[in-house]
Formats: structure tokens, sequence, C-alpha cells
């Protein structure tokens, strides 16, 4: 089922993101934390792709055992960088071959081991393009990455907006936001995409903190700001992985259901694959919005 019609016959959408596994021993965590998972029936999920498309063919066949072995509606994602348009039709094509309907089209980050974005003449330098040739050759649902505290290289927010219209404008059906940690920064943000007359569903993403380290790490490659309150509790108790759990499932807890009250249409999990905290998290939403 291609995504955006989910909208329409469900209360609310609540997905999982994960990512290809790499080798033997995370293949096989993978599987016991993705099974945890599937048993909360989300409405979709998504797998990521690696930098430079370093994660291509794992990305596909989860994608593939996700959509035909597990039955799932599931969302592939795909970047520009190193794709050439032909093999952007290949790729499309296969995903399509698979019985996949709905894809997340990203510009992606630099290759392993670069800084910079090299220039792509026989393919696409950002995700709108990339997003209106498939558009205009595949049948696919679109997502699109929203920014609610701004693209890290955009020079303002309403540069940023305006990449978000192209996107929009271009096809993508929906949504989803980088990880944020105050709600107001998504509250804030949907005012100005109202404004601009976008009208399109939101999702916001959410991460629970399972790793205090890990996620300002995250943080400051993608810019999202780390409240004062929520840093200083965190920094006292990093050493102890429980009590950095319990918190930081706490504050995904708290986000995830205001944000629900408040009307956001959806949750999506940043699951980095560990399936605890996102069971815990989806668990602790009141059945009213399920």
């Amino acid at each position: 089922m291609k995504i955006i019609n989910l909208f329409e016959k469900q209360k609310r959408i609540f997905s999982f993101e994960f990512f290809p596994p790499k080798d033997y021993l995370t293949a096989v965590k993978f599987g016991i934390n993705a099974g945890q998972l599937m048993n909360l029936n989300p409405s979709f999920v998504s797998v990521t792709y690696g930098a430079g498309g370093s994660s291509h063919n794992h990305t596909f066949d989860l994608v593939n055992f996700f959509q035909n072995e597990l039955d799932f509606t599931c969302m592939a994602h795909y970047t520009v960088i190193g794709a050439t348009k032909e093999k952007i039709k290949a790729d499309m094509q296969a995903l399509q071959d698979m019985g996949v309907k709905n894809v997340m089209l990203l510009r992606g980050d630099p290759p392993k081991g670069s800084k910079t974005f090299p220039e792509n003449p026989d393919g696409f330098n950002n995700a709108s393009d990339l997003i209106s040739f498939v558009k205009q050759n595949f049948d696919f649902c679109i997502g699109a990455a929203a920014y609610p505290e701004k693209h890290i290289e955009a020079a303002s927010m309403d540069e940023d907006l305006d990449n978000l219209q192209k996107k929009v404008d271009a096809g993508a059906d929906f949504l989803i936001t980088q990880m944020f940690f105050d709600n107001l920064y998504y509250w804030e943000f949907m005012d100005k995409v109202l404004k601009r007359g976008l009208k399109t569903h939101v999702i916001p993403g959410i991460i629970p903190i399972t790793s205090f380290t890990q996620i300002k790490r995250f943080a400051e490659i993608s810019g999202a700001k780390i409240p004062d309150r929520i840093a200083n509790v965190m920094e006292e108790i990093k050493i102890h992985p429980e009590k950095v759990y319990k918190e930081g499932l706490n504050i995904a807890k708290q986000q995830s259901v205001l944000l629900l009250e408040k009307g956001a249409p959806g949750i999506h999990v940043f699951t980095l694959n560990k399936s605890r905290a996102a069971i815990d998290l989806y668990n602790h939403i009141p059945k009213v919005y399920k």
C-alpha cells in the first residue's frame, strides 16, 4: 500500500526506521530486534541507504525481505550521491519489480571519508531533482526529509523552506522530520510550512536516547540542538547505561504523547536497530491514538 493512503485509513501513522546490518553478528542481532518490533504491526517500516550508496545491495535485500517475506508496507531510502540517471532508472525499476510502492528520496551524505559532495553531471545534485525525475518516470509514493531546526547547510530557515517547497512541488507526497528534542521546534516549523501553503503530512521523527555520547555525535552532524535541560541531566548520568535509558525513554515518551495530543499525524521512530526502546515507547502511547 502507498503510505499516502495510510493517512486516510489510520488515526495516526506509527513507523520504524532500520539500517541494513553489515555483518553476520549484527544480522543476527537485527533479526531478533526486528522480529520484536514487527509484533507491534507498524504502519510501515523504512530502510536507510548508506553514505554514497554504500549499503545499496543490503538496503534492497532488506526492503525485499520486509515487503515480500514479512508482508509489511515498506519504504526504501534512496540518495542521489554517485547515481547516474541510468542507475536511478534501473534501481527504481528493481524496487518496482519487488512490489515496493514507497521511496524516501534524499540527497544523502557524502561518500565515506569525504566531507564534500562531488558534482554529478550524469545524475542529480539535490533531492528535489531526484524527486522530480522519479515522479515523472515511476508510480511511487514519495517521502522527503524536513528539518524543524533547518538543514545544517542552509544559510537561513527561509532558504531551507525554499528547498522544502521545491521538494513538495517536485512531487513529494509526505515528509518525515530530522530528529529534534524540543517540540516547540516542530510546531514553529509547522506554522512556517502552513504559511507557505504547503499542505502536506509532516511526520515528526523521534529518537529515544539510549547512548548520550552517540546522540551528541548525531546532533553535531545534523545540527539538531539538545536543550540544556536534557544535556545537563544526561551529562550527570552518562556513565550509567540504565539511567540514560530510563531518562532518554521518558523524554521520548513525553515528546511523542504531547505531539499526538496537539495533532501530529504520527510518529516515526529512528530505532538504530534497537527494539527495547522503540517497543517501550510505542507501548506508552495511549490507545486512543493508535
